[in-house]
């Protein structure tokens, strides 16, 4: 048996992208016991994983914070005796204590960003506009340096057995022949955001169809408070902002029929639960290599223009100063992409 440490802190998006993968090798490797290092708030993910995958807390704002908060973590973690350490993240903090692992002779490998043909993708001038490595062979490829070998076999975290209903049923209320919808509005960063004034429109044609259900994802007070006001708007739709916690949003979204999101977080989320996802694309691009597991790309909705990509993570302002990538997306178009997968026309 061999101890197996993997570390990726953040974000929530990078974090739910770890699981297809750490799945898969818990699945061909059930004699090796494996850890995942990562912040308490993303723990719920990995609970329907494998019996051989653990979860270990980085206390990054308290007792691991800062480098002698990191060298309490590294002799925390030392006391397990691990004999590969897999960094999946190649931060400071992670290079740190991949470094004090390697200097006692720990065997070590980490992340491949692809940072010099990201920049190629994303500048201004002479682009080089083609598909990259997904982050999900990305994370592979550590572990194919530390001489794991598998195939990505990844359909659901409930793939083993079924989510327990009765946790948001009280939330939720039946189903009773209703298809379900969620959507998630909202990103990080501006260029990731469907405009409000366009997002209502989506919105709205499901709000008053009475053949479905519809669910608002959201988190924080600003969010929450519009959310509050589209359901003062439109009684169709349901928020479940501050209703549940990760693992109980994974068991709604696994009920869904589809769900439409931003390039954010929550299009992951759905993903590990193996619901189909409609996804808009304003500043990032699909090809950057963070579409979610196992998800069309017929449903990245998107428009061609030639300063596109202009970002990774969207987090850079528009130099057109019209963020014309999500503005001329026609919101007929992310309507017809979900009645496709609805209804199926």
């Amino acid at each position: 048996m061999a101890k197996i440490l993997i570390i990726r802190f953040s974000a929530l998006g990078d974090v739910a992208m770890t699981i297809p993968v750490i799945y898969s090798l818990a699945m061909s490797y059930p004699m090796h016991e494996i850890t995942v290092l990562s912040r308490q708030s993303f723990q719920q993910l990995f609970l329907n994983l494998p019996p051989n995958v653990r979860f270990a807390v980085a206390d990054l704002n308290g007792k691991h914070n800062g480098l002698k908060g990191l060298n309490l973590l590294y002799d925390e973690l030392k006391e397990d005796s691990y004999d590969y350490i897999a960094d999946f993240h190649s931060v400071l903090r992670s290079n740190y204590l991949r470094w004090r692992f390697k200097m006692d002779r720990v065997r070590t490998a980490s992340i491949d960003k692809g940072r010099q043909e990201k920049k190629k993708l994303t500048r201004k001038k002479n682009k080089h506009v083609v598909p990259l490595k997904s982050g999900f062979v990305r994370y592979y490829e550590v572990f194919e340096k530390l001489g794991f070998k598998f195939n990505l076999n990844f359909n659901s975290i409930f793939a083993k057995e079924t989510p327990n209903l009765s946790l948001i049923l009280p939330k939720t209320g039946e189903k009773n022949g209703l298809k379900w919808i969620g959507i998630a509005p909202f990103a990080k960063h501006e260029g990731k955001i469907y405009p409000e004034e366009l997002q209502l429109k989506v919105i709205e044609h499901f709000a008053y169809d009475k053949r479905v259900k519809v669910f608002v994802f959201g988190g924080g007070y600003a969010e929450k408070k519009i959310i509050n006001h589209w359901v003062e708007k439109y009684p169709g739709i349901t928020s479940m902002v501050s209703k549940l916690n990760i693992g109980e949003e994974l068991i709604l979204m696994s009920q869904l029929d589809v769900m439409y999101t931003m390039d954010s977080g929550n299009m992951h989320l759905a993903s590990l639960v193996n619901t189909p996802v409609v996804s808009v694309w304003g500043a990032t691009h699909p090809y950057a290599g963070f579409m979610g597991w196992n998800q069309s790309p017929e449903n990245a909705v998107q428009v061609d223009l030639s300063c596109r990509p202009c970002s990774i993570y969207g987090q850079k302002s528009c130099y057109r100063g019209d963020y014309a990538c999500l503005n001329q997306i026609n919101p007929e178009k992310i309507i017809e992409h979900i009645n496709k997968i609805l209804f199926n026309f």
